[in-house]
């Protein structure tokens, strides 16, 4: 007998693999692909830069409660039904989006296009239990990755799209991708026998849900209302209590929504609060450096580039992201998770060194972003896989959904303070920001990656030689090993 697989069995999990791949990819694209067409719904509807910013906020505030409520709800009932009816819903939003004649209305399917975002931790459980276990670790950093890339590449694709016709567009290009991601998952995915079955519990829904989306309408609204005034004071205070009435809640019911045992782990509450610094400082390269590359060089700074051009300067971040995700799921694999997750940080402070002291050249912009690109890439691989690795296959949705959104909490809070700090500064006479606007939220940026690699070594787990525990592998996995 023999242990190379079957060429069937390889061909069938390299098709669930890209079923995945193009699920998660859809979602990922349809975060950032409306942020260059903003001026155009400003100038097209008429309105302030606050009302538009909700085509943005309506999305995180969805986003952030289907991550978790969804990822739970698939451990519960069955990951690939749940993937499919999020991607359904996820289609319609986009369809209602393209079909938008009104602000109000591009909002409301904005809102509707969040629930896409279990796309991310059910894909993760699907892995897991459906995939050898020797190709897990470099399956979800590929995921992982996509997360990040799609992120990138969203900023790129829409300026010609939108140059050449209208951004209608870009929605109804995006509801081609989704449907394309819905067939596939059909087609190729197997439901799983890994399920953890209980009841939902609804009031911890809705006390989750107004806490998170009262935490992240403070900090989406912090700049326009006024970081002091009486309404972002009160959502902070609401979400305080909010969640705080929810971990007692918790503790109380039989079947809770969240585990909390599960977040008492080190390795899953070290990896959360990880997450949470990770993304306070990475995100804001993802908007600053399009806005400082389209600043006019009269300004002293900046290279007058256009919405397109702009985007290309994501472009080296989203390859090495590419290239370092599988790549840091190997080293996990070999030595543990806390040395590619330390080295994240460590390049990420590199990347934003390079960004604060020597952006006044268009090469020394592409190898910044080329550099925090490799960060980014082992920053989401490490965690997800830390995370993956430390709790029971029947909980992976429901704990990599939290991590997800312990990343997208930090990154709405380290954009909002990034852009803050950027708006501050602006050239005496003009409303341009000053080139120290940029360079101090760089600086912030690395001081907080800095943090980040002291939450990491504070991890449980050797820093070198540690070998992972294994993860368990879907049943008949070992008979009919396979290449992602």
């Amino acid at each position: 007998m023999t242990d190379t697989p079957a060429p069937g069995a390889r061909r069938g999990t390299a098709a669930a693999f890209a079923a995945l791949l193009l699920a998660v990819l859809s979602f990922s694209l349809m975060q950032t692909m409306v942020v260059p067409a903003l001026p155009d719904l400003q100038r097209e509807f008429d309105a302030s830069t606050t009302a538009v910013s909700w085509v943005l906020s309506s999305f995180l505030l969805t986003a952030s409660v289907a991550t978790a409520l969804l990822g739970r709800v698939g451990d519960m009932f069955g990951k690939r039904r749940v993937l499919i009816a999020s991607l359904t819903v996820f289609a319609a939003g986009t369809l209602l989006a393209a079909l938008s004649d009104s602000l109000p209305l591009l909002i409301a399917a904005r809102a509707v296009q969040g629930v896409g975002s279990a796309a991310f931790p059910l894909a993760f459980g699907i892995v897991r239990d459906q995939f050898p276990r020797e190709r897990v670790p470099v399956a979800i950093g590929l995921i992982s990755s996509t997360f990040g890339i799609g992120f990138g590449v969203g900023l790129v694709v829409p300026g010609p799209i939108v140059d050449a016709l209208d951004w209608h567009w870009i929605f109804w290009l995006g509801l081609v991708v989704i449907l394309l991601g819905i067939a596939a998952v059909t087609a190729f995915i197997q439901e799983s026998s890994v399920t953890n079955p209980g009841r939902i519990d609804w009031a911890g829904v809705v006390l989750l849900s107004a806490g998170v989306v009262a935490l992240l309408l403070a900090i989406s609204e912090g700049k326009s209302w006024g970081w002091t005034s009486g309404g972002i004071v009160g959502l902070f205070l609401a979400a305080v209590v909010l969640l705080s009435v929810f971990v007692y809640a918790e503790s109380k019911v039989r079947e809770p929504l969240i585990d909390l045992e599960l977040l008492r782990r080190p390795a899953v509450l070290t990896s959360h609060i990880t997450a949470l610094i990770i993304g306070f400082g990475m995100y804001g390269a993802f908007t600053l450096v399009p806005l400082l590359a389209q600043t006019p060089s009269q300004a002293g700074y900046g290279f007058g580039a256009s919405v397109t051009e702009a985007g290309l300067f994501m472009v080296p971040m989203a390859v090495t992201m590419l290239i370092a995700s599988p790549l840091a799921g190997r080293i996990g694999a070999a030595v543990g998770w806390k040395l590619p997750l330390v080295l994240a940080c460590l390049v990420g402070v590199v990347g934003f060194v390079v960004y604060a002291g020597a952006h006044d050249t268009e090469w020394t912009m592409y190898l910044g972003s080329g550099i925090l690109g490799i960060g980014v890439g082992f920053a989401f691989a490490a965690l997800a896989n830390l995370v993956v690795s430390a709790v029971d296959r029947s909980q992976t949705g429901e704990a990599t959904g939290i991590n997800t959104i312990m990343r997208t909490i930090g990154g709405s809070l380290g954009a909002q303070i990034a852009a803050s700090i950027v708006a501050s500064k602006t050239i005496p006479g003009t409303r341009v920001p000053a080139e120290s606007g940029y360079t101090t939220a760089f600086v912030m940026s690395a001081i907080a990656l800095g943090v980040a690699t002291l939450a990491a070594l504070a991890g449980p787990g050797r820093f070198w030689g540690r070998t992972p525990a294994p993860v368990t592998p879907a049943p008949g996995a070992e008979q009919s090993p396979s290449a992602a």
